[in-house]
């Protein structure tokens, strides 16, 4: 049995943060990441204040993408607001993010592994795909909305008509740069919405939360997205480049709105594994980094044991954005999300905006 001080499963933003905060620290940790050239499911929304904590991790922004996003525009039916974000976000590929974090994990002196699959964990000690054991004093566990045996979130998070998140991408063109440049796009509808941007090379993500029972009325991905695109013109706009034997990703069960508000010692969950905010927040990624680097300051000042406190001071602190994204998210979802759009006041989309944002 191999055995460190600090062992990390899950390559992405909060795996990485910790990585490079505890190799900062002197800690030593070792990474582990299942597919080392992956691009998770995810919208690829890097907010103002994430900016703010990859500088500090030591991620030029510039590399993730050149091009920011100024503007946010909804869409429901017929009803379209517009409005500018408190300060200029991005878009960017997860294979692109988490390239560089691990990249600059690996340069703080961390231990980074790809390739390496964990099947079970109990206790600190993870079981990999090969049959060999290794155990850490502290775990941090950053396997996004991948759950592992034995520390799997409970299945009443997923509600009764739970949550998937479906995923294409659009081929980058002069007409899609033109309509989507410097802006992102929600689109509202009936048991769910999408997220629209560019990403770094030029083509879009287009990132969908979705209800079981919307799929399941639908038939296969592909019909609901045609569904949808009838649905909403606007969104059948975009979706209308999009070849017929295009690759949908798709994960399930996603349990937005949960927290895990108690803890252990030597544990620390991190990412979606802390807590899943509505996605429609575009706050996932920032508190997947303020996990990773807020689990690590913790780790370094008080060790394993510190992990419990940690994990329910997080806890408090995801509370009110959570909260926000919530609400915002069950009027996005219903029958009026049209009619809310409509009434909407000037500058409410910015207060949301700051309202869901993870503080300092």
């Amino acid at each position: 049995m191999r055995r460190t001080a600090a062992l990390i499963v899950g390559g992405g933003p909060a795996g990485s943060a910790a990585a490079i905060r505890l190799a900062r620290g002197g800690a030593r940790p070792l990474l582990l990441e299942r597919h080392a050239d992956g691009d998770a499911l995810c919208g690829g929304f890097v907010s103002w204040r994430t900016i703010e904590r990859l500088i500090a991790l030591g991620i030029d922004p510039d590399r993730l993408n050149r091009d920011r996003l100024t503007q946010v525009t909804l869409f429901a039916g017929n009803r379209v607001r517009e409005a500018t974000l408190p300060q200029p976000a991005l878009g960017v590929s997860r294979r692109r993010l988490d390239t560089l974090l691990r990249a600059a994990a690996l340069h703080a002196g961390a231990a980074v592994e790809g390739g390496v699959t964990v099947r079970t964990i109990e206790g600190s000690t993870a079981q990999l795909a090969d049959g060999a054991t290794i155990a850490g004093d502290a775990l941090f566990l950053a396997t996004g909305k991948h759950d592992l045996r034995g520390l799997a979130r409970p299945a009443a998070a997923r509600g009764t008509d739970p949550t998937l998140g479906l995923r294409v991408r659009l081929a980058s063109s002069p007409a899609l740069t033109q309509a989507l440049a410097g802006r992102i796009e929600l689109h509202l509808f009936d048991r769910g919405y999408a997220g629209i941007a560019l990403q770094e090379d030029g083509s879009a993500n287009v990132c969908m939360a979705v209800h079981r029972s919307r799929l399941q009325t639908a038939g296969t991905p592909a019909d609901l997205l045609a569904a949808l695109g009838r649905e909403s013109p606007r969104l059948g706009d975009r979706l209308a480049s999009l070849a017929a034997d295009a690759d949908v990703d798709a994960i399930a069960n996603v349990p937005y709105g949960w927290r895990q508000r108690s803890g252990m010692a030597g544990l620390f969950r991190l990412g979606d594994q802390a807590g899943v905010i509505p996605s429609l927040a575009g706050e996932g990624m920032g508190i997947a980094l303020a996990s990773g680097l807020g689990a690590a300051d913790a780790f370094l000042v008080g060790g394993p044991v510190a992990a419990a406190p940690w994990q329910r001071r997080f806890a408090r602190r995801l509370a009110r954005p959570m909260a926000i994204a919530g609400a915002v998210r069950r009027i996005a979802e219903s029958r009026w999300s049209a009619a809310a759009i409509a009434a909407m006041p000037p500058g409410l989309i910015q207060v949301m905006a700051h309202a869901t944002r993870m503080g300092p």
